[in-house]
């Protein structure tokens, strides 16, 4: 663009009908572009380079629409290409000012993900995904927060603030409804706030009453409450923000108690519960082959479907598994490796001989719209006991599910309630040679079937196999590094290349790239704080208790914090789990 057309730029903007709330956001006008990869915008001279920053909204005002986008990339351009070569006096201020927006400039690169309405306030338009692009010279502004209201929606039950947009303390919306129609993936390298992320979710998902939530809490996080590392100091977890609502089981009681904390059941799972099908997923953890995993197959033939296990740990020595290798007709130094690495279960103390029905236990809770905590203690070092018990125990309930999905549609009875399970180091899970095996790559693929879903919880998404990523339908990433990690996030997505730089420079705290269903558009938030007395507070009130509180919306001028569809009986209930909790 020449000097000339930088003239006409200024000319532009002087009889464009801005007025000066305006002329704040104005950030300049479109040059060019394409509909797949964004329009590119000259800044105003008066609009510095530095402030605007990649994943900020923008709107643009076409002749027949306003799209709204966001910023993917920004650069330096000029329009004289000596600029580059020949050396300038910048001890004269005069001459960099002169340059400035005419012959030097800088452009944003925007991607318009939507087409809102053209009048704002016209609430019968609502926005819908953009097939088209603005023209040259539409002018192009920061999103306020009423367009990102629009957008995203308000508050309510069914709309979760999850964060603020970047340089912005608008509410950033999620609708919850379709949060949980499919799998959910929280994704993020270590140290870079998945677990605060998850539990923001958990806290919207428990609030809208959309769905209960059964979570295989590995690192004793979510129930009674967790450790924030960066600031040293415990943050509360569900169980303490929720008690009328959140069941605490875990495997390791004593761990529960010096934690101080009070579990509903404790659970016992018997060796008979024990399938071949998790050995199998065991393989990699216990370091056994192909043909040791596959025996146990043969073993449940030989002595029967849950007796299996017991009967073969129970025989005597290496000469008495030889002897029974020949007998069923399997390798014997495979079913020896077998023998040696099952025994090593024993050590588990929450496995017993007689069954302890933790899978039924569970279903009560969830069926009385609970939602279910799973702490592993001690145990949640030892991935071989995570996954375990996170399979069998899902697996179980999903059979349930599925038994009663058909008997309602058979008129029998009623649907089960919808059902998120809550899963971490996903990767162990669902990597390609895996996944077909488990029930939580069934669950996946029969996207919400039986009304359960996924919640997976990992820093290695590209560990995971193509075929699960395909059917997560809302992705919330951190700060990720590995290229093959966010390549695999982005796998699928409209605009994945631009993307891929926002994603790229996302802080390595608080901020996460959320994309999917339950966002009409990418969007990169600053994450709402977790873990101060003021944050609980606003937790616990809701959306529904937004109304309640004072004109200036603080929480002293609230109702008493609790939760909006509380049953007598639940109330109950929390109050003498609180008074226990003292």
């Amino acid at each position: 663009m020449t000097d000339e057309s930088s003239d006409g730029l200024s000319a532009h903007n002087s009889t464009s009908g801005l007025n000066n709330n305006d002329a704040q956001g104005f950030l300049g006008v479109v040059v060019e572009g394409s509909l797949t990869q964004g329009v590119e915008v000259r800044l105003d001279p008066g609009t510095s380079v530095e402030n605007v920053k990649v994943g900020t909204f923008v709107t643009i005002q076409g002749s027949q629409y306003r799209f709204f986008g966001v910023a993917t990339d920004i650069a330096l351009g000029n329009s004289d290409q000596r600029l580059k070569h020949l050396p300038l006096d910048l001890g004269d201020p005069f001459i960099s000012q002169a340059l400035l927006g005419t012959v030097a400039y800088g452009t944003v690169s925007v991607l318009p993900n939507l087409v809102m309405p053209l009048v704002r306030g016209d609430d019968e338009a609502a926005p819908s995904a953009a097939k088209t692009i603005p023209p040259q010279f539409s002018l192009a502004y920061s999103a306020s927060e009423a367009d990102v209201a629009t957008v995203f929606g308000q508050e309510d039950d069914r709309h979760f603030w999850i964060g603020s947009p970047l340089d912005m303390e608008s509410k950033l919306c999620i609708n919850l409804d379709e949060l949980v129609k499919r799998s959910i993936g929280v994704f993020g390298k270590s140290g870079t706030g998945k677990t605060f992320l998850t539990r923001l979710l958990l806290v919207g998902i428990l609030q809208s009453g959309q769905a209960s939530s059964l979570i295989f809490d590995m690192h004793n996080e979510y129930g009674h409450g967790g450790r924030d590392s960066d600031r040293g100091i415990m943050v509360k977890g569900l169980k303490q923000l929720f008690p009328s609502q959140v069941s605490t089981f875990t495997l390791d009681e004593d761990s529960s108690r010096r934690r101080g904390s009070t579990p509903d059941e404790v659970v016992r799972i018997g060796y008979g519960e024990i399938e071949p099908e998790d050995i199998e997923l065991l393989r990699e953890t216990l370091n056994l082959s192909d043909v040791a995993a596959s025996s146990a197959f043969n073993l449940e033939q030989k002595f029967g479907p849950g007796k299996w296990m017991e009967a073969f740990l129970d025989l005597e020595d290496r000469a008495a598994v030889f002897d029974l290798a020949a007998e069923i007709q399997v390798q014997p130094n495979a079913l020896g490796s077998l023998y040696n690495r099952l025994t090593r279960l024993r050590r588990f103390g929450f496995l017993v001989k007689e069954s302890g029905r933790a899978a039924a236990r569970i279903i009560e809770h969830l069926e009385r719209g609970k939602h279910v905590v799973l702490e592993f203690g001690r145990y949640g070092d030892d991935l071989t006991a995570y996954i375990l018990v996170s399979n069998l125990l899902s697996r179980r309930i999903h059979d349930a599910y599925v038994r009663q999905k058909e008997e309602a549609e058979g008129g029998a009875g009623k649907e089960p309630r919808p059902l998120v399970l809550v899963i971490e180091e996903a990767h162990k899970f669902l990597s390609p040679s895996v996944a077909p095996q488990t029930i939580f790559g069934t669950i996946a693929r029969e996207l919400r079937k039986y009304n359960v879903t996924l919640m997976v919880i990992d820093q290695r998404p590209s560990v995971i196999s193509s075929e699960v990523m395909s059917q997560v339908g809302t992705r919330l990433t951190c700060a990720l590094d590995d290229e093959r990690d966010i390549e695999a996030v982005l796998a699928g997505t409209s605009g994945s290349r631009q993307l891929r730089g926002v994603l790229a420079r996302l802080e390595p705290k608080q901020q996460a790239l959320i994309f999917g269903h339950a966002l009409p558009m990418p969007v990169v938030v600053h994450t709402r704080e977790y873990g101060s007395a003021e944050s609980y507070t606003l937790l616990t009130r809701g959306p529904m208790r937004e109304s309640a509180a004072g004109n200036d919306g603080s929480p002293d001028a609230a109702e008493t914090p609790e939760t909006p569809t509380e049953t007598p009986e639940q109330r109950l209930e929390r109050e003498v789990a609180e008074l226990f909790q003292q």
